[in-house]
């Protein structure tokens, strides 16, 4: 059971689908592990089923959400991506999180650009931001490789925040940005790679 209205994405080894019941558990563990440290976490298991159901009402609100990421070949879930903009958020942004044991496989890359292309394409958005807590080295990386730059003049949610500009649909489209990204997914699809030092998503 979700959402009804809630398209699906399909990526080389992942599939997009909206948030449902029998997904939280995987949720619920990561919000509660350091590794949600920079997303307002470690929550209790309260604090975890608010913002579960949070997630689903956001796309009958917003009419956009966060999709659940599912790997292809197993149908696990690894993480979340998707448009986000509750109370307080001056603008879109495109956000994610892998869960802790999924990390370093290039998922977050992967479903990110699927979900932005889709949001710029399909749903009309003609900018995004990612609000990256500056100590968040591995997302400011990602933001980086996604083609994203710090916006100094943009509004931040509350101060303590960076915020990082997505290229625009015409920038994007076709563009050097876009193919680098496309090469490295494709990287991390061929079994045979193995990406050395710091694992990143």
């Amino acid at each position: 059971m979700g959402h009804r209205d809630i398209p699906v994405i399909e990526t080389r080894r992942l599939i997009l689908r909206g948030p449902r019941p029998e997904d939280y558990p995987d949720f619920k563990a990561t919000f509660a592990s350091y590794r949600s440290r920079f997303m307002g976490g470690p929550l209790n298991a309260y604090e975890a089923w608010m913002l579960y159901a949070a997630e689903i009402g956001h796309w009958e609100i917003r009419g956009f959400g966060m999709w659940m990421i599912h790997d292809r070949a197993t149908e696990a879930t690894v993480g979340m991506a998707g448009g986000w903009q509750p109370a307080k958020w001056p603008e879109r942004e495109i956000a994610w999180i892998i869960w802790p044991d999924k990390a370093g496989k290039g998922y977050a890359l992967e479903a990110t650009h699927a979900v932005r292309a889709y949001l710029y394409r399909k749903a009309g958005w003609t900018t995004a931001v990612s609000y990256i807590d500056p100590k968040n080295l591995d997302s400011i990386r990602l933001a980086e490789r996604l083609g994203a730059v710090k916006d100094h003049e943009a509004a931040t949610i509350d101060g303590s925040d960076a915020v990082y500009r997505h290229p625009s649909p015409a920038r994007l489209d076709n563009s050097q940005i876009a193919h680098g990204i496309e090469m490295e997914i494709a990287h991390y699809a061929d079994p045979m790679f193995k990406p050395k030092g710091w694992a990143i998503d």
